[in-house]
Formats: C-alpha cells, sequence, structure tokens
C-alpha cells in the first residue's frame, strides 16, 4: 500500500515540478527521499483512526475482533493491487479514496451496511466536483496574475524580481499552514489555529525575504534569451518550484502515511491487546516501513504518472507549475479548515487544468482529462469490489 502511494500519490505531488523542468526526475527522488519520509516518520503520528475517515462505525466490531483483522488485510490487499493497477495505466488516483472504497467494501460483506457512514461517502463523491473545480479557479486566477504582473511586461525579469519575493511568502505561508493543518495535527502538538497562521506568516515572511535577496542576484542570460525570451523569469520561478516540492512532500509523507499504516496499525493492536478501538497506537518501526514504501514506490514506479499529470495535460513551464501547486496548497488549507474532505490528487490535477485553461481550451488534452475523471469515479468501487473478494479468501483460508 505504501508502494502504492509513492507510485501514485507521490508522482502527482512531483508531477509539476518534474513536468515544467524545474526538476529532473533524480531530483525529485532525492526531495522526496528526504521530505516524504521525514513527514511520515517525525509527523505520521502517534496514534491513527482504526477505520480510517470514519467510514465505518467501530463499535460495530466491538465482538469481532477477528472481523476487523481480516477485513483491514482485505483492505490493504485491494487498494494495494488498485493503485498497482492505475500506476501502471499512469492514472492518477486518490490513495485515500482506493482505501476508503476498500474498506466500505469489507464492511458491507462483513458486518453490514448499516456499518457504513453514508453522509461521509456522500461528501468523498461530492469532493471529486468540489476540490478540482476549486483549486483550477484559483490556479486560473493565480496564473493570469503572474502572466499580467510579469510575463506580459516589457521588462519580464525586472517585474520578476519585484513581485516573485510575495508570491514566495504565499506559498511558504500556505505550505506552512498545510504542514500544521495536515500534518503536524498527528504528532499531538497542541498549536491553535491562529498560532497556526503566525507561525505560517513569520517562516513566509523569512523565506519571502531570503529568496528576494537570492532572486536580485540572478542575472540575465542574452543568449539564452534568443531562443526564449522568458528563460530567465523561468528560473525564477523554478526555485519557486523546489520549496514547493519540498513542502508538498513533507505534509503529503506526514498525512497520507496514515493511509497504509492505519489498517496495519489496527491489525497489530487487535492482535496484541484483542479489543477493538476507535484509535490504534503507532509503532516507530510502521512508519519507518510506510515512509520507505511511499520513497520506494516513487523510485520504482511513479514515471508513468507522472509523464501524465505533468505533461500529457497540459504544457507545464515553472510559473505554470507554481501556479498551480499554490492554488493546490490553497485548497487543502482552506478544507482542511472547513472540514471539507479532499483529495490531493484530485485537487492538483484540477489546479493544472485551471492553468491549462488560462492559456484556452486548446492547450489542455481533453482525452488524457476524461481518462483520468473515469479512474476517479471507478476507484471506490473497485477498491471495494476487490475489498470484498480478499475479505473472503481471507476468512475462507484463515477463519
Amino acid at each position: 500500500m505504501a508502494w502504492g502511494i509513492g507510485a501514485n500519490d507521490v508522482a502527482n505531488a512531483m508531477a509539476t515540478s518534474i513536468g515544467s523542468r524545474a526538476i529532473t526526475i533524480k531530483q525529485a527522488l532525492l526531495i522526496a527521499a528526504i521530505f516524504e519520509f521525514a513527514g511520515a516518520v517525525l509527523a505520521g503520528g502517534e496514534v491513527t483512526s482504526t477505520i480510517r475517515k470514519g467510514m465505518v462505525d467501530a463499535s460495530f466490531l466491538i465482538d469481532k475482533p477477528e472481523t476487523l483483522i481480516f477485513g483491514m488485510l482485505s483492505a490493504l490487499l485491494a487498494a494495494g493491487i488498485w493503485l498497482l493497477v492505475a500506476s501502471m495505466k499512469g492514472w492518477p488516483v486518490s490513495t485515500t479514496h482506493s482505501i476508503v472504497g476498500a474498506i466500505i467494501g469489507f464492511a458491507l460483506v462483513g458486518i453490514g451496511p448499516d456499518s457504513v457512514n453514508w453522509d461521509k461517502v456522500s461528501s468523498i463523491v461530492a469532493s471529486w466536483v468540489v476540490s478540482p473545480l476549486v483549486a483550477g479557479i484559483l490556479a486560473y486566477v493565480i496564473f493570469s496574475s503572474v502572466r499580467w504582473l510579469i510575463l506580459s511586461r516589457r521588462d519580464p525579469l525586472e517585474r520578476a524580481k519585484r513581485f516573485v519575493p510575495f508570491y514566495i511568502f504565499l506559498t511558504v505561508f500556505m505550505l506552512s499552514l498545510v504542514t500544521m493543518f495536515k500534518g503536524l495535527k498527528h504528532v499531538g502538538l497542541e498549536i491553535s489555529t491562529m498560532e497556526c497562521y503566525l507561525i505560517a506568516l513569520g517562516i513566509g515572511t523569512f523565506i519571502g525575504v531570503c529568496g528576494k535577496v537570492f532572486i536580485n542576484r540572478i542575472q540575465p542570460d542574452p543568449q539564452a534569451e534568443k531562443e526564449f525570451h522568458y528563460v530567465t523569469v523561468e528560473r525564477v520561478f523554478a526555485i519557486l518550484m523546489v520549496v514547493t516540492a519540498s513542502g508538498m512532500a513533507f505534509a503529503h509523507g506526514s498525512n497520507d502515511v496514515a493511509n497504509a499504516i492505519g489498517p496495519v496499525a489496527a491489525v497489530i493492536s487487535i492482535a496484541n491487546t484483542g479489543v477493538v478501538g476507535q484509535e490504534s497506537p503507532i509503532s516507530i518501526w510502521i512508519l519507518l516501513l510506510g515512509g520507505m514504501g511511499i520513497v520506494v514506490g516513487l523510485a520504482t514506479y511513479g514515471r508513468r504518472v507522472i509523464a501524465l499529470v505533468g505533461r500529457r495535460i497540459t504544457d507545464l513551464t515553472p510559473s505554470r507549475g507554481f501556479a498551480a501547486e499554490l492554488a493546490a496548497a490553497t485548497t487543502i488549507v482552506v478544507a482542511s479548515g472547513t472540514g471539507i474532505p479532499i483529495s490531493t490528487t484530485h485537487t492538483l490535477v484540477g489546479a493544472i487544468l485551471g492553468v491549462g485553461m488560462a492559456r484556452g481550451i486548446a492547450a489542455i488534452d481533453l482525452s488524457v482529462v476524461r481518462k483520468i475523471f473515469l479512474s476517479w469515479v471507478i476507484t471506490i468501487p473497485a477498491g471495494a469490489l476487490l475489498s470484498i473478494i480478499f475479505f473472503f479468501i481471507l476468512r475462507a483460508i484463515l477463519g
């Protein structure tokens, strides 16, 4: 499962940076190895929900611990196989939705339909539309502002030196909030919402000032600009892409590792105590296992998803990739603050579509978009069906 997260979800997070040619595949692997692993291990959590995202009421399983063990193992197998299939096809699917679908599947046959929180399921289905739409609109606005303030001017490099530090501040501010809202909440730190905003404000200001000092040292390359007028400006935005890739990797590792290790932690907890609880403690070795699996997945199978998301939806440059990443991070922050369940994958794809729309519908490969949307729709049913099959197999063999 962790391998699948690396091959699919992490590939999504890195796709804009690689697709815009701000970083190479090898550099992305290095960033992921450091920040995904750090996020998973340092902020992956002390406890995790026994039933991911509250999809199933654990009280139905108090007297059936063996059912939960079979169910969690079935869910891991189902979600892992679906992510393998999706990664082979290059489909950017949500790992959260994969594991949720798998858990729903075993709950339907192992416990009963009443155990499933159908309101939660409905909200997830609604997020298929809401999160890409919001991120797309934000990306459209952000890239339009970049084009109006910088790219369409006669002196784009000087304009970039003036305005990009503000974009750096905004980016780091949002990524800091993403990390605190989606990541550090797992380690039990008692940080209020106001404190989160103040910390993010301080970090954003500091990095923005440092960025301005660094950017002011960048000199134009007249020879390269004969071939592409914006080459130096795009170099400035490429720096931003490294920052966004690192921040998103840490936040992703800290939050989404629970998709892989949550069921494992639940099984181990039940095996040790014989009791089904709403939450399960996480040992450090489980976090290490999840972190390593994520990095290996990206290294071995992430290229196909990266190619589709980063290059085939629309042509990305560092400035366009930056707009998509900032829009995705902003959407995640807003959703985390309001409690709206969204997928990082869906959000980022929607943001890339928004950047493409800013250049006109012709800039988007609609055939690729259709494949992506289809893969989103079938993810939960596919996870559920595979989980049902594995549940019956495991119960027949071990039960």
